[in-house]
């Protein structure tokens, strides 16, 4: 009798040890259900978001995109590479939402906008370097002055500026060649304006692509060559070019993300932006995907070599978000 009521107590504790791990797994499941269905409502966002334009702002919004993506999976962001000024061209016929622009819209094209009804903010989302580069090979080169890199590329060098020594005395006599972004880039009009001043341009005797990668293989390759593009594409390749100072009259400064940032690196040195039409921040997607790219750009910006805002600059492009939408 005693053998048999110890054998059924232990049966009940063990049914009870069951039930007790019964319910702490029920609890589990219950917790993890509930987190779920958290999980689930916050990324029940649905819809698309249509961005294009600037290869040098196109690293961060992909950055941005594609965390972006871990917390909307719903959302389908693309990014498209067109240039800045063919960007914009599509979002004035309203095939996308965001246009990514290494330059200030140009008046021409704020009229194109009113002319057909798209309203749009602009948001600055970064600051950018330009960069002068040469073939790791190129002995020669140390700094280039803001009066020889408008002597190179000024319309008027075009068939007469051709060797090294027509740049600079003591420099060898070697072809120049010369690669650079397409005039649809607002890298182009930027490095135009700056170097050569406004509405002048730049001579069109040079290897011109809006595919960044072209421009560091053909530096990369040509110990005569010289050109120039964003700052974060020397930094993903800096192992096949060399980074050229530049003096404006204030000594030689190499772009970093401290002289870009503080001015020091000048006239070489922009804020880059993204624009959002009106019609595009009705859609709850696109709104959502805005504040999380102004949310998240103070630490993705410098991850992909860029130069973020300062912080109260972040606030300010927020801010001008909000009122731009609450309009």
């Amino acid at each position: 009798m005693f053998v048999v009521l110890k054998m059924l107590n232990k049966k009940t504790k063990m049914k009870n040890i069951v039930k007790i791990l019964i319910g702490i797994t029920t609890m589990a499941l219950v917790a993890c259900g509930g987190s779920g269905e958290k999980s689930n409502e916050k990324s029940s966002l649905t819809g698309n978001v249509k961005v294009d334009g600037s290869s040098t702002v196109y690293p961060i919004t992909e950055a941005v995109a594609e965390e972006f993506r871990t917390v909307e999976p719903g959302v389908n962001v693309t990014v498209g590479v067109s240039g800045t000024g063919g960007g914009f061209k599509k979002f004035m016929r309203g095939e996308i939402d965001i246009n990514d622009a290494s330059r200030p819209i140009k008046s021409k094209e704020a009229d194109a906008c009113a002319e057909i009804g798209i309203d749009f903010v602009e948001l600055s989302v970064a600051y950018d370097g330009l960069a002068v580069l040469v073939n790791p090979e190129n002995d020669w080169v140390d700094y280039f002055t803001v009066e020889e890199l408008e002597k190179i590329w000024n319309p008027d060098a075009q068939g007469k500026v051709m060797y090294w020594n027509q740049v600079r005395e003591g420099w060898p006599n070697e072809e120049l060649r010369l690669f650079g972004p397409g005039t649809a880039s607002g890298t182009y009009d930027y490095f135009a304006e700056a170097i050569c001043g406004k509405k002048v341009g730049t001579r069109g005797d040079y290897t011109a692509s809006e595919d960044d990668h072209v421009l560091v293989q053909g530096i990369a390759t040509d110990k005569s060559a010289l050109g120039f593009f964003g700052l974060a594409y020397y930094e993903e390749n800096k192992d096949k070019l060399r980074l050229v100072g530049v003096d404006n009259g204030n000594g030689v400064v190499i772009p970093t993300m401290e002289t870009v940032s503080n001015g020091t690196y000048a006239p070489l040195s922009r804020p880059i932006f993204i624009y959002v039409s009106s019609e595009a921040a009705k859609k709850e997607e696109v709104n959502t995907f805005v504040n999380f790219y102004l949310e998240s750009a103070p630490s993705l910006v410098s991850e992909v070599g860029y130069t973020p805002l300062q912080e109260k600059e972040y606030t300010e492009q927020r801010r001008k978000y909000n009122e731009f939408i609450s309009k």
